[in-house]
């Protein structure tokens, strides 16, 4: 099978890349090996939401000039705008509904009852304007009879001290306590399939409004819309009390949600989605990449005139360590890490690791380099970029989008020469 672009990873960075590529008349195919980090989402995305000494960044825009020359958002130059703005349009496009603005951090809630800086939050959960701005008055927080990835003790011990009084709650409907049986199945995705059946929702806003008389607030857990954000809608519009609806610990029923929407637009404007399968090796000739094999397709080769690795960082194996080392496996790509393995973390889990920053090598462009020679026609987005500290900056799904976008535009770029 032969494309214009074969894009490896099917993750936020994989799907951007793709989508901005397919509907400007660029063949594309995705080969995904399976769940993305959008499953583990809190439901935001995050652009630069602090500086190098752990500071909020109040616009991200600007705070990115302040990181080092190693980072990717300094290879965009000054495209950093247009390409936030062209990633919340791309959202917008395929149906995940947001909120934010590139320009000024808004405050995010975290599965804890925490705030933090992020860009784009999808429009359904709570948010603030600021660290401090937590809700007050009489709070009532529920959820569902055995769910534990929602620890209502916690949020309720965040928002007291913030001068709410709260009082806990238990949802029981039948089609959720089926999920009991098997610890396994009480999850948040779950949950919200059981919540897509028959009557289930009506129930279920008839107990909060039952629950919630008196109440300034209800606190829910994000476990609503696992196919549509329309379930989301009808909630917020029958429940006669005030909702926040707080992400869950994963899996993140929105992140998986906008998942579907990305892999699904893609798809609609022709492009080739291959989900399970993984690309095992690849032929390089004459500094370009001419194949690659994939574990579904066998002897079969894979063909284009582009490759972009989207293939995540230690988490997804898009990097993997050995005791000494650190390698990208699929192109045998030159990986940016600090020599002795001593030199990878810090002693104390508080501060910062260098491993977050660990990454494959690139040129400008974002095109990798194999034993010190850069291939023309192989680039690399999104988290397995070096110089970047996503969890320190809250930068990851910035630096996917971003960069898959930009990386989009050089392909196109060169497909008109």
């Amino acid at each position: 099978m032969k494309f214009d672009t074969l894009i490896i990873g099917g993750g936020l960075a994989g799907l951007t890349c793709a989508i901005r590529l397919q509907k400007q008349g660029v063949r594309c195919a995705v080969v995904s090996t399976g769940q993305s980090v959008l499953h583990f989402s809190s439901g935001s995305f995050d652009l630069l939401g602090y500086n190098q000494l752990q500071e909020v960044v109040e616009n991200p825009t600007e705070a990115v000039r302040e990181l080092s020359e190693e980072h990717p958002y300094r290879k965009l130059g000054d495209c950093v705008k247009e390409y936030a703005s062209a990633a919340r349009d791309l959202l917008t496009q395929c149906g995940v509904e947001v909120k934010g603005d590139a320009k000024k951090n808004h405050f995010r809630y975290t599965p804890m009852g925490e705030l933090r800086p992020t860009w784009l939050t999808f429009s359904e959960l709570a948010t603030a304007e600021s660290a401090s701005s937590y809700p007050v008055g009489k709070i009532l927080i529920a959820n569902f009879a055995g769910f534990l990835d929602f620890n209502t003790n916690f949020i309720s011990g965040v928002l007291t001290r913030h001068g709410a009084k709260c009082t806990h709650a238990t949802i029981q409907v039948e089609t959720v306590e089926h999920l009991r049986i098997s610890p396994t199945e009480m999850r948040a995705a779950n949950i919200a399939k059981a919540l897509e059946m028959g009557d289930t929702l009506s129930e279920v806003i008839r107990q909060i409004n039952s629950l919630g008389k008196g109440y300034d607030y209800v606190v829910l857990p994000a476990v609503f819309g696992f196919k549509t954000s329309e379930v989301v809608k009808r909630l917020y519009e029958e429940v006669k009390v005030k909702i926040l609806l707080l992400p869950t610990m994963p899996p993140s029923v929105p992140g998986v949600r906008t998942q579907m929407a990305l892999a699904a637009a893609f798809e609609r404007a022709g492009g080739i989605f291959m989900p399970g399968d993984t690309v095992r090796r690849a032929v390089l000739e004459n500094g370009r990449v001419k194949e690659v094999f994939t574990e579904n397709h066998g002897d079969e080769p894979l063909k284009a005139k582009n490759f972009v690795l989207a293939s995540g960082h230690f988490f997804s194996g898009g990097l993997r360590a050995t005791i000494s080392h650190v390698e990208e496996p699929v192109f045998g790509a030159d990986v940016d890490y600090a020599e002795g393995r001593e030199n990878w973390y810090d002693a104390d889990v508080n501060r910062p690791h260098n491993y977050q920053a660990f990454g494959v090598h690139t040129d400008e462009c974002f095109r990798m380099a194999v034993k010190g020679k850069t291939i023309e026609n192989l680039y690399a987005v999104g988290s397995m970029l070096s110089g970047a500290r996503s969890l320190e900056e809250g930068s990851g799904a910035g630096v996917s989008m971003l960069t898959a976008l930009c990386v989009a535009d050089e392909i196109m770029k060169g497909s008109t020469k």
